[in-house]
Formats: C-alpha cells, sequence, structure tokens
C-alpha cells in the first residue's frame, strides 16, 4: 500500500476520535480538540492527493476511498452538529442528498466508462463545507470560553452553513446539467 493511501486511511481512523471529542461533553475544550482533529484529518486529504499526483501513486483504491473519507469526515461532522442543536437538520439533509444523487450519477457514468471529476462547483462545495465545520467548532469553542453568547455562535455558524448549502446546491445543479446524457440519453 502507498503513501497516499496510507494517508487515506489514517484520515478514515482519525473519525471516530474526531466525534469522541465533538459529542464527549466532559472534555474540557472538546470543540477545540475536535477541531485540532479535523485539521489534521483534512490535512491528509490534501497531502495524500498532493503526493499521489507528485509520484505518480494514484490508484484505483485511493480514487474510491479518498472521496468517501472526505465525506465520511464532513458528513460526520455535520450530523454531529445536528446531534447537538449546532446545525439545522434541513441543511444537513440538503447536503446529504447532494452527496447521494453526484454519487450516483458516478456510478452511472463509470458503468459506461465515464469518469466524472471534481469540477471547480464540486471543489468549492467542499472548502465551503470545511470552512463552515471549522467556523462551528471555533465558534462553539469562543462560545465555551466566554468570548461569544451561546446564542450569537450557534446564529453565525448557521449562516456558514446555510453559504455551504448554497455552494452544495449549485454544484449538484451544475453536475445534474453537465451529465444530463447519462441520465437522459436523448441529450
Amino acid at each position: 500500500m502507498n503513501t497516499p493511501n496510507k494517508l487515506t486511511l489514517l484520515r478514515i481512523l482519525m473519525i471516530p476520535f474526531f466525534v469522541v471529542f465533538l459529542l464527549w461533553e466532559s472534555v474540557p475544550h472538546r470543540f477545540l480538540w475536535a477541531l485540532i482533529v479535523f485539521l489534521l484529518a483534512s490535512t491528509t486529504d490534501w497531502l495524500d492527493g498532493h503526493l499521489a499526483r507528485k509520484h505518480g501513486l494514484i490508484t484505483d483504491f485511493g480514487k474510491f476511498l479518498d472521496p468517501l473519507a472526505d465525506k465520511m469526515l464532513v458528513l460526520g461532522a455535520l450530523i454531529c452538529f445536528v446531534q447537538l442543536g449546532l446545525s439545522s437538520a434541513v441543511a444537513v439533509l440538503i447536503i446529504v442528498a447532494r452527496e447521494f444523487l453526484v454519487t450516483s450519477l458516478r456510478l452511472v457514468a463509470a458503468g459506461s466508462g465515464t469518469v466524472i471529476a471534481a469540477s471547480f462547483w464540486g471543489k468549492a462545495k467542499t472548502v465551503s463545507q470545511m470552512t463552515a465545520t471549522v467556523l462551528i467548532m471555533l465558534l462553539q469553542e469562543f462560545a465555551s470560553l466566554g468570548m461569544l453568547a451561546p446564542d450569537t455562535a450557534r446564529l453565525a455558524g448557521e449562516c456558514g452553513l446555510w453559504i455551504a448549502v448554497l455552494f452544495t446546491v449549485g454544484s449538484g445543479v451544475q453536475y445534474l446539467y453537465v451529465n444530463r446524457g447519462h441520465i437522459d440519453p436523448s441529450h
């Protein structure tokens, strides 16, 4: 197994630690610890892609596991936020639905031998979701330190998440439009 794939597996192994820090209320500065783990995991995402491209280590295993690991990390955070009352279930449901939609579209395209690469909008979606996730944890840490009112922290985090929802919906529409021929061959 090559280094980029090991980094992807490391990212997946970090997810339970991230979730424990996020949900275990008795951990001091739990949002800060969760944020640190999330940032480390996100860094492995950048690093594994960089190493794979730079050294020609792109594998089918990596193509399969890397996007799955990304979705597990971000969606895990968002689902935890719903449980903690820090995000709207509707916003998270929209994000989850888009992920299923695009993944299904990619599977249909792959069945006909076409690989649907990530677009600019797909990358913008990922950045916006990760930014919203970081923002929510950072604001919650500030609130736990008394530097920010809890309601203000929640509202600001929710605004960041809804901005991510806009990018998410936009990228989903773009993927559907550009790849509509895989759904309806008459296009």
